[in-house]
């Protein structure tokens, strides 16, 4: 790889939001090393895929030592893997809950506990991907919002201690984006349509923008969080992309 152009680690980057993030990045330069439990070939955008499921504690070591080795240096971490489970919180299972923590919070934890020694080398930034669930959540997804939560908890815990390492974090919080995993959460049974893209029309509806999202929206910005030379000022925030969904009143 050229050791001019930066690097950026992108995790769950086969899902909807992960491979749109690393088109972006790579279309603006960015050298992309992605992770995905799934094996995928040649994903657009992603110079390096390595194949690892880090709801397993043991695969980080691995990921950073090839990193270490190939790329030499991390400028960006983007923490984007994530699961969902749609079920009533008293029908979820304490394996269920586990896989959620261990997917969704436990290995932004083990990731930035690698990378920190690169990212203070660059001087870069981590970005998190939590959700609006962080702050406003719906009935069945108590799980994945719980986990939400504690992800953008720790983007402000990271904000603090990270900064004296001039390492920036922050987060983004999408709303309703048309993806595999929207179209999943969709399926459980709390909106009525006659298929996927009529749910996801009526969904739209209901925003203040009269749509959901697109992935490459909110890949653009976690590129604005992650390019020191767009938001430079910026650690320890939260930036919510959403369609104006959180600013309606639900009396409204």
């Amino acid at each position: 790889m050229d050791r001019k152009k930066r690097v950026v680690l992108i995790t769950g980057v086969a899902g909807g939001i992960g491979s749109a993030t690393a088109r972006l990045f790579a279309d603006v330069g960015w050298h992309v090393v992605g992770v995905d439990r799934r094996q995928v070939d040649n994903l657009a955008g992603v110079a390096h895929f390595i194949h690892a499921d880090i709801a397993q504690a043991e695969a980080f070591d691995p990921i950073f030592e090839v990193i270490t080795a190939n790329e030499g240096r991390l400028d960006a971490l983007v923490n984007n893997a994530a699961i969902q489970i749609c079920k009533p919180l008293i029908e979820t299972t304490l394996e269920e809950w586990d896989a959620t923590m261990a997917s969704n919070v436990r290995s932004a934890f083990l990731a930035v506990c690698l990378a920190y020694p690169l990212l203070k080398q660059s001087r870069g930034a981590i970005v998190n991907v939590s959700s609006v669930h962080a702050v406003a959540t719906s009935v069945g997804v108590a799980a994945y919002a719980a986990s939400k939560g504690a992800l953008l908890a720790l983007t402000r815990a990271m904000a603090l201690e990270f900064g004296p390492a001039s390492i920036r974090v922050n987060a983004v919080l999408p709303g309703a984006v048309d993806t595999p995993m929207l179209h999943a959460g969709l399926n459980r049974g709390h909106m009525h349509g006659s298929s996927i893209d009529a749910l996801v029309r009526g969904l739209g509806r209901k925003h203040v923008m009269g749509r959901v999202g697109q992935a490459e929206e909110i890949a653009q910005t976690i590129l604005f969080l992650a390019d020191n030379a767009r938001s430079s000022f910026m650690t320890g925030q939260a930036l919510v992309v959403d369609g104006g969904a959180t600013a309606r009143l639900s009396t409204e």
